[in-house]
């Protein structure tokens, strides 16, 4: 997808908590540009065949979701992503302010391997995931998404802290 001379595509991981939501804010505010591709990259932990079409794509994920699709509720049913009212007014700033293309790419599986091979699939040039601050032994018990994905995406990764103090999630574009 990316060409010499197109704007880079950034992934933003997103599962659209308030962590996520503050890192797609920050990815649109500080790193995305005129020509810039923004992928939400949404990752389904669970297989519902019967409510969508997991399992035409379960080895790749779904195709690029353009924005304009992506609002559109029967898209949604379709891919099981149901993006909220606060993600959408985003991405659609971030689209009509800074020129940006957005476009989602739904994936099934464990959140942290499926991001680290969305970084060759889609591809990527540079991902965002939020982190939530674990505690050390939440983290150790549970794992961390974003531990892994810093330690095996093929591209830089940028860590978006949860409690991130406001100034730094600037939305002026």
């Amino acid at each position: 997808m990316a060409m010499a001379g197109d704007g880079r595509n950034i992934g933003v991981a997103v599962d659209f908590s308030s962590c996520s939501k503050n890192s797609l804010r920050w990815a649109a505010a500080n790193l995305a540009a005129a020509g810039d591709r923004l992928i939400l990259i949404h990752v389904k932990t669970s297989y519902q065949y019967e409510h969508g079409v997991a399992h035409l794509w379960e080895h790749d994920g779904s195709p690029l979701i353009p924005l304009v699709e992506l609002s559109d509720p029967r898209v949604g049913n379709i891919y099981g992503v149901a993006p909220d009212r606060e993600t959408m007014e985003v991405l659609a700033r971030a689209a009509a302010q800074r020129g940006v293309h957005v476009f989602a790419k739904v994936l099934w599986g464990d959140p942290a391997r499926k991001l680290t091979e969305a970084v060759h699939k889609v591809p990527l040039q540079c991902l965002v995931v939020g982190n939530r601050g674990l505690s050390t032994v939440k983290m150790v018990l549970m794992g961390s998404v974003s531990t892994y994905v810093v330690n095996h995406a093929a591209c830089p990764v940028t860590v978006v802290r949860e409690n991130m103090p406001p100034s730094a999630l600037t939305t002026t574009y």
